[in-house]
């Protein structure tokens, strides 16, 4: 499967990883790709410090999840993570 992805797909997969609020069942919607199968996507496609702060920041997070996040998150991002010009 990751092989089938382009350059820009694999980028945003990239980008909604980082993101705290865009849970892992937000990817496998939209991609198809499993929580594992981000992992292998961070693991192959980040220098391996990179990956390692990514994997300690988003282990310890319930809002990666869809299952365990508060209901209070309802949405992938901050209200004020996209700031009107």
């Amino acid at each position: 499967m990751l092989k089938t992805l382009s350059y820009s797909e694999q980028s945003r997969i990239i980008e909604m990883a980082w993101e705290d609020r865009t849970p892992f069942e937000a990817i496998q919607a939209n991609y198809g790709l499993t929580e594992t199968d981000v992992i292998q996507l961070m693991r192959l496609e980040l220098k391996p410090s990179s990956f390692r702060l990514w994997r300690k920041r988003v282990s310890g997070r319930k809002t990666k999840h869809q299952k365990i996040r508060s209901p209070a998150v309802s949405r992938a991002y901050c209200p004020t993570q996209y700031k009107q010009r």
